[in-house]
């Protein structure tokens, strides 16, 4: 059951919040009484720690910093949609216009790396939201974290989709110095209709490829993330954004296919129905077979490449793009740890004649 407020919100990915699965009393309007816009309310979040740990074998992460919980840009298809369900929001239109703010995570960042303890490992910005979106040109919480990060040249690892991430390019080129940054931006497609439809507020295709130019330009290792891939959407799209992304300067490239767990699922239908009615079913069914015969696949190692003959295809797909556009060739940026310091320690050294 999908409780719709009403169709369509103007500016949002979601046309209502699907049924949350921790409540058991909601609100429900009746038709003509919603409101067509839902204005982007803002949360503090007092999370007493900043750096999560993560566990799964689909991620290439150990560590990730997320500032935001929620994500303006409003992207249907978001597997980050149903953690909003544990804050007591809905996964829907809440995700997206109720936002969660950790104010205190630059300062929770710098408290966390003066540990003596702390073992260092790359961090991803960020494993679920994502940093750079829109309330980030006011808030500036990541650019707090990135000034933190250089302070200690950490290595850190960034994933978006919005072009404000050049703002902070200073930063992100210092610490490409030590070979401590390195940042990916998410490119679904290159049809600005289609990508103002799908991620609403996240920056255009063109601004997207923008920013892989000025980051590369500035000596930050850059690579594109082709992700998610929506069969029978934006599949077919593969080399063409391989292609762009390499001439605008990319040095690497990865893919997954879309999955859509607990409410996503529900969201992602009605994004359907409201602007590829024909084409619904299909699509539904395509991911249904690529997941196992679910929404989301329960297996580590299948969920984010797919099974079966379309995932197969979209492999192959983005192995021959990745040869044609010359990808291939090119060698994966790394993170090095090995330029971590903690402030005062290189003065502490001189002072003994080290």
């Amino acid at each position: 059951m999908f409780d719709i407020l009403n169709k369509p919100i103007r500016g949002r990915g979601a046309e209502g919040n699907p049924l949350e699965r921790f409540v058991s009393l909601r609100v429900e309007y009746d038709d003509g009484e919603a409101p067509g816009r839902v204005e982007t309310k803002v949360f503090v979040d007092h999370s007493s720690s900043v750096i999560s740990k993560n566990e799964s074998p689909d991620l290439g992460m150990m560590a990730s910093v997320n500032p935001y919980r929620g994500c303006e840009h409003g992207c249907a298809y978001c597997y980050a949609r149903p953690t909003h369900e544990y804050l007591g929001f809905g996964s829907g239109v809440d995700f997206e216009s109720r936002i969660m703010v950790k104010t205190e995570a630059p300062k929770l960042l710098r408290a966390t790396l003066m540990k003596p303890r702390y073992r260092v490992v790359p961090v991803t910005m960020s494993g679920v939201t994502d940093c750079y979106q829109p309330l980030e040109k006011k808030l500036r919480v990541t650019r707090g974290c990135l000034e933190v990060f250089a302070e200690f040249r950490h290595p850190v690892a960034i994933i978006t989709k919005n072009h404000l991430v050049t703002r902070d390019v200073d930063l992100l080129s210092e610490l490409a110095k030590f070979q401590a940054s390195m940042v990916y931006v998410s490119i679904t497609s290159l049809d600005a209709d289609l990508a103002h439809k799908l991620e609403p507020r996240a920056s255009s295709p063109k601004m997207r490829l923008e920013a892989v130019r000025l980051l590369r330009a500035a000596g930050v290792p850059v690579g594109v993330s082709v992700a998610p891939m929506i069969p029978g959407l934006n599949d077919h799209e593969i080399p063409a954004i391989l292609e762009a992304a390499a001439q605008a300067g990319a040095m690497a490239a990865f893919y997954s296919v879309v999955r859509l767990p607990f409410g996503v699922k529900e969201v992602f239908a009605e994004w359907l129905e409201t602007h590829f009615p024909d084409r619904k079913e299909k699509i539904l069914g395509r991911i249904r077979e690529s997941q196992g015969q679910t929404m989301s696949h329960p297996e580590f190692g299948k969920r984010l490449s797919g099974v079966g003959v379309w995932a197969e295809q979209v492999a192959q797909l983005f192995r021959v793009g990745m040869i044609r556009s010359g990808l291939a060739k090119m060698e994966r940026p790394k993170l090095s740890n090995a330029a971590f310091r903690r402030p005062g320690e290189q003065m502490q050294l001189e002072l003994v004649g080290v």
